[in-house]
């Protein structure tokens, strides 16, 4: 099944439409709404803008906005009209008989974008559901014999029309995607409940679309993420594990980019990606330092947050793209008590992530052992596990063999490592 017009090799050539609406507490951003139609390949043309009251029952936009929009589609010769705004299946319909074209809400845009960028086999489940939810709504507009009745020799019957046929299709296949979605949520269960045994810490990036998440992910943990200038990038989460300074080995989530007014049905639909930030020890909240509308942006990717029942983690600010600004350099932000809050840094340019991992070791929960350690000469496995975690601060050796070994490391890695040398805690002679 088809859920999307075919793509033609170039990009399509777009009216774009954004309304001023009263009844809006916050409106649109056209400029991100632009950068969305490019993120899908799309080339606006002309950008048709206006205000209303509330909008048009029928037609979401008054008589005469209708008309200039079909006078910049002849114009442009376009093949598309794209709405800033969620569209009712009836208006998306009656726009369409009267422009003579296709027409696209923001919603389906964003599927569109989605549609695009998944690559995992769970990414484009999630997408598949987000599309077949949608069109479930819409299915009439996309066929011209829905009130046909099955005929033919052996399915002759009751009848069903063509519609009622198509939406149980659909019916069953969102089942079916969510029952396997739901197999998926329960392994990213099972793997959390493994990495909280064995007391693995998990930092999740979050941040708004395009921020340098990606980027940065890369560069911490040597991952090869697809990184574009673009909205949506990264759809599919990525984990790697670290080892982080004072801390010991920590899991690393990418994930997905939160966006104003994410569509409800991509919230659900990506519940299981989503889960991965919602369970997280700590969030770093990346930030486009140099965007213009940065506060903006935090605000809407704090609301995702509270969607997602994330935003009463603790979470560190990381404001990247300092190489964007003048005069700037890498820093740390402290609170009155000394706690890291803020991280300043260029992902791009590699400056500033040594400065992030100190305070991610600062801020993620857990007790260190600092003590010296006095090992026997055939305990040199231990010896060396200690070295390979760089957990050794000083090293001295007696007359006897005996080797005195100043170490600092999580509590979590020295059990660990105690217990793979073969050794009891109490096998160990400290000074």
């Amino acid at each position: 099944m088809t859920l999307f017009f075919e793509r033609p090799e170039f990009g399509e050539r777009a009216v774009l439409v954004t309304l001023k609406l009263q009844s809006e507490s916050e409106p649109e951003d056209p400029r991100e709404f632009e950068e969305l139609v490019l993120s899908a390949g799309g080339d606006p043309v002309e950008v048709i803008t206006g205000s209303r009251s509330a909008p048009h029952a029928k037609l979401f936009v008054g008589t005469g906005k209708l008309e200039e929009i079909a006078a910049a589609v002849n114009s442009h010769c376009a093949e598309l009209v794209i709405f800033n705004h969620n569209l009712s299946p009836s208006q998306e319909r009656n726009i369409e008989a009267e422009l003579k074209c296709r027409v696209l809400d923001r919603t389906g845009l964003i599927l569109d974008i989605f549609a695009q960028r998944a690559r995992t086999h769970e990414g484009k489940l999630q997408v598949e559901l987000a599309q077949l939810q949608h069109l479930s709504t819409r299915l009439v507009r996309g066929w011209t014999h829905l009130e046909r009745q099955r005929g033919g020799i052996g399915m002759r019957g009751p009848g069903e029309t063509q519609l009622e046929s198509d939406r149980r299709m659909v019916r069953d296949r969102i089942k079916s995607i969510q029952s396997r979605l739901l197999k998926v949520r329960k392994q990213r269960a099972q793997g959390r409940r493994a990495r909280v045994r064995a007391e693995v810490p998990a930092v999740s990036l979050v941040g708004y679309t395009n921020a340098g998440k990606s980027t940065l992910f890369n560069n911490l943990t040597q991952a090869d993420v697809f990184v574009a200038n673009q909205l949506f990038a990264t759809l599919d989460p990525t984990m790697r594990k670290l080892e982080v300074p004072e801390q010991g080995e920590v899991v690393f989530a990418d994930t997905v980019g939160f966006i104003s007014h994410l569509p409800h049905r991509l919230v659900d639909a990506f519940r299981a990606t989503l889960e991965e930030a919602a369970n997280a020890t700590l969030l770093l909240h990346v930030v486009d330092g140099a965007a213009e509308d940065r506060a903006t942006n935090i605000k809407r990717v704090e609301e995702v947050l509270k969607e997602i029942d994330a935003h009463k983690l603790p979470t560190l600010m990381v404001y990247n793209k300092v190489d964007l600004l003048e005069d700037f350099s890498a820093r740390i932000d402290r609170n009155a008590e000394g706690q890291p809050v803020a991280v300043w840094l260029s992902a791009l340019k590699n400056e500033g992530l040594d400065l992030l991992l100190q305070a991610v070791a600062e801020r993620l929960p857990g007790q260190f052992v600092h003590k010296t350690l006095r090992l026997k000469p055939d305990q040199g496995a231990l010896r060396a596990s200690l070295y390979s975690h760089k957990a050794v601060l000083d090293e001295q050796v007696d007359e006897n063999g005996w080797i005195n070994v100043e170490i600092k490391l999580s509590e979590i890695d020295f059990l660990r490592l105690i217990k793979s040398s073969g050794l009891n805690v109490d096998d160990l002679v400290t000074v």
